[in-house]
């Protein structure tokens, strides 16, 4: 009767831990604002902000939508949460995927976050509270100006799994270079503090906290607000010169990265790290 009733409370405690799991995962969204000129749009994912493809397409149409209000004369980009700016692409639905096909689609999402941000026609400014991994270093190079706490570390991860940081690493290569760029990819398991991120020019200031943070993006973007629009959006054009080519050169990378992911190497590796989960 004891071993019946320790059972069904493990039974129990298991389904709990669905249920709360299901839960957490529907806090899940992308949400956008306007004040006064300026726009804010938040993500977040109870999984340190990492974002399944879904949540990929809602930024990408949500910043192509906002962007696109003549209300709107700056925006702001930031995640939810008080840790991760963003722990790149989804891991679940990383080891989901079954044929190339798959592969491709799963990598264009942050391909099409960051076409989407490079047209976008007013300045993005970038709000990183926390660690950006992967992906989320891509979102944060695709910022036309990017400012951190001192916990907002760098890593590059990709290449430990198999694949690499190949539809990402245009926007980071244009915001800090080949040779930054390629340190960082290549030393994939190490945390690049945000010192050295503001020194090769992926930041444009550090704060000590998350509250003298917000506070300095909001008195820099209502500054912004006082500019000449048009002049504003002929910079970025300029910023971003040299990138037209980017819709069919970042499907391209994606392509790459939905190849190697099926490769036995990666495939190994994954399966190491989900028993780990």
């Amino acid at each position: 009767m004891k071993q019946a009733t320790l059972q069904i409370k493990i039974h129990l405690k298991g389904y709990l831990c669905r249920e709360q799991q299901i839960l957490k995962m529907s806090d899940a969204y992308v949400k956008d604002s306007l004040v006064s000129g300026v726009a804010t749009i938040e993500f977040f994912h109870p999984e340190q902000n990492s974002l399944p493809g879904e949540l990929l397409s809602q930024l990408a149409a949500t910043i192509e939508r906002v962007g696109q209000s003549p209300d709107v004369k700056v925006i702001i980009l930031k995640s939810g949460g008080d840790r991760t700016f963003c722990a790149g692409a989804s891991f679940r639905e990383l080891v989901s995927i079954g044929n190339s096909s798959e592969g491709k689609q799963f990598f264009s999402g942050f391909a099409n976050v960051i076409n989407a941000m490079r047209k976008c026609p007013v300045f993005i400014i970038g709000r990183v509270q926390g660690k950006a991994v992967g992906g989320g270093v891509g979102l944060a190079a695709a910022t036309d100006y990017c400012m951190a706490t001192k916990f907002a570390s760098v890593k590059l991860s990709e290449l430990n799994v198999g694949i690499g940081p190949f539809v990402v690493s245009p926007a980071i290569e244009r915001k800090i270079g080949v040779s930054a760029t390629s340190q960082i990819a290549i030393d994939a398991n190490s945390f690049y503090d945000a010192s050295w991120a503001m020194s090769k020019g992926l930041y444009t200031s550090i704060y000590d906290s998350a509250e003298e943070l917000d506070s300095a993006v909001q008195t820099f973007a209502a500054h912004l607000c006082t500019y000449n629009p048009e002049a504003m959006r002929e910079m970025k054009k300029v910023f971003w010169r040299g990138t037209d080519d980017w819709d069919i050169l970042l499907a391209e990378r994606a392509a790459i990265s939905g190849r190697l992911v099926l490769s036995d190497f990666t495939r190994n590796t994954l399966a190491r790290f989900k028993e780990k989960a």
